[in-house]
Order: C-alpha cells, then sequence, then structure tokens
C-alpha cells in the first residue's frame, strides 16, 4: 500500500478554520532513498527537516477551535509541499550547511515520482478541506532561533501574510502586539508570499482569508509548551474573528 502523505485530524469538526502544518513531519517515506536521505540522525532532528514543535501546536489549535487540522508525513527534504511544483527549491540538495545526498543526483523521474506520491495528494486533501463555505486558513510553521553564521533571531511569534490580503493578518498582528510578553515579527523571519506556495494556491488565488503564524521552535519543543502556544493562538484567533467581518 502506498504511503499516504498526510493526516487529517477532525474532519466532521463544524469550526470554519482549517488548521494545516507543511512541515509536520521527517519522515523519509521507503521508496525514498529505502526511507533515508543519507544525513545523520541530528540533522534529521534539525529545523531543515521540519518545523520542530509545529505539529503538536496544530493540533491543541484546531482541537481548540473545534476546527479540521491538516498535517504532511513526508519531511521537506524529501519535498517542500509549501513550494510550487516548478519552483527551484522544491527538493533541496543543501539546506542551512548540511548536504543532502539522496538529493545530490536527484533525477527529474525522482522529483516526479515524489510530485505525484507525496506533493499532489497532499495539495488533494488541502484542496477537499479548504473547499468549505467561510474556511478561515490558519497555516502553522516554526523556525530556528539561528541560522548558522547569522544573526540571532529575536521574535517569539511572526505572521506572514501576502500584501493583496491582510485582512486576518493585520488584526492579528494588532493583537499579538498588545501582547506584553512577545516580540512579534511581521513577514519575519521571511517574507510572506512566494508564487505556487500552499498559502497562493489553497487561500490567496480562490479568495479565501488566512494567515501564516511562525512560532519560534525553541519555545515550543515540550508537548506541554506546544499545547499553551495552541490555547493562546486559539483564544486570539476567536477574538479576531469575533471584532471582524469573518
Amino acid at each position: 500500500m502506498d504511503h499516504i502523505p498526510y493526516q487529517i485530524e477532525g474532519e466532521d469538526r463544524p469550526g470554519r478554520w482549517l488548521i494545516t502544518c507543511d512541515h509536520a513531519t521527517n519522515h523519509v517515506p521507503d521508496f525514498v532513498g529505502g526511507g533515508s536521505l543519507g544525513i545523520a540522525p541530528e540533522d534529521m532532528g534539525r529545523h531543515i527537516a521540519y518545523d520542530v514543535g509545529a505539529a503538536g501546536v496544530t493540533r491543541a489549535l484546531a482541537e481548540a477551535l473545534d476546527a479540521p487540522a491538516l498535517l504532511s508525513d513526508f519531511s521537506r527534504l524529501v519535498i517542500d509541499p509549501n513550494r510550487g511544483e516548478d519552483d527551484p527549491t522544491l527538493v533541496m540538495q543543501l539546506y542551512d550547511g548540511t548536504i543532502i545526498p539522496a538529493n545530490r543526483g536527484v533525477t527529474d523521474a525522482d522529483v516526479a515520482t515524489r510530485i505525484d506520491r507525496l506533493h499532489r495528494p497532499y495539495h488533494a486533501a488541502y484542496a477537499r478541506l479548504a473547499a468549505r463555505p467561510g474556511t478561515l486558513i490558519v497555516a502553522i510553521h516554526s523556525f530556528t532561533p539561528q541560522l548558522r553564521g547569522r544573526p540571532h533571531r529575536p521574535w517569539q511569534v511572526g505572521v506572514l501574510y501576502a500584501p493583496q490580503d491582510t485582512r486576518l493578518s493585520a488584526p492579528l498582528i494588532a493583537r499579538l502586539r498588545a501582547e506584553p510578553d512577545l516580540c512579534v515579527g511581521e513577514n519575519q523571519p521571511y517574507l510572506g508570499h512566494l508564487p505556487g506556495d500552499s498559502i497562493d494556491r489553497h487561500a490567496l488565488q480562490p479568495g479565501r482569508q488566512n494567515t501564516l503564524i511562525e512560532l519560534r521552535n525553541d519555545l515550543i519543543r515540550t508537548e506541554a509548551e506546544q499545547r499553551a502556544w495552541g490555547l493562546r493562538l486559539a483564544r486570539l484567533l476567536d477574538e479576531v474573528r469575533s471584532q471582524g467581518q469573518f
């Protein structure tokens, strides 16, 4: 049986939110390198392979909002679901100083297989869940406190968005900045839009309200921290929704 490249939790929950986690796991399916990318276990445990802590936050947030959650079940190093199929960074050969041996000689046929077996089924599930009327999409990601050779990142949380749709992100940023203990990044630590990425494909192009939340991964290492952030974000998102025309 083919590997199912995603997990759905609470599909029948009635909440209007859809909580997604594009980089939920560092799993390598058996058909890719026999289940190994050829890098050390400590590298597979780093942010280069998945968004550390993001899956737990996603589950806690979706449960608190009584909404469905969609989580990938393959490492971003196998193929990145948050990239368009024609994006040159779809399959990375080098990431934050680590060479990915299984990707160095990757062929067009190899990439096509990964697209067919992982990337497209994930996005088909995403499209089906997002198609419910009035869906509000919240994508959960995490970021490392510091890339190798780069400055420390001061933000605990960042909100990413594309300039053509700030309906949900702008009030969420304002609400987060009202929290006295938070340093909040606006389109930090990354810019908020890549053509063909998940939000572009499932929210911007169809006109669905959306936001992408980045949490610094040293704050969500444990299950308790992940749950605490999930509950906190649920409260803030509910407040934003109740105050807006959503």
